[in-house]
């Protein structure tokens, strides 16, 4: 299991999505679009809370684009 690298840009980007629970968009390569808060991060998935608080758990292999919603 390769190590978490917080060093990295854009880690330290989505941790401070996280910090400041800002609202992103994430479009997977499947098309679909997600849209809520990023609740936490590790090396290989993402937890998106979504409006009614569900979480869902995405696996980083499978986005396309990750981007703060206005």
């Amino acid at each position: 299991m390769s190590e978490f690298e917080t060093g990295l840009p854009s880690v330290r980007l989505i941790q401070s999505y996280i910090k400041d629970k800002e609202q992103v968009e994430i479009k997977l390569l499947t098309g679909d679009l997600l849209a809520g808060r990023i609740f936490w991060q590790d090396h290989s998935c993402i937890c998106l809370l979504d409006p009614s608080e569900t979480q869902i758990l995405i696996s980083r292999p499978a986005i396309a684009y990750l981007k703060p919603n206005p």
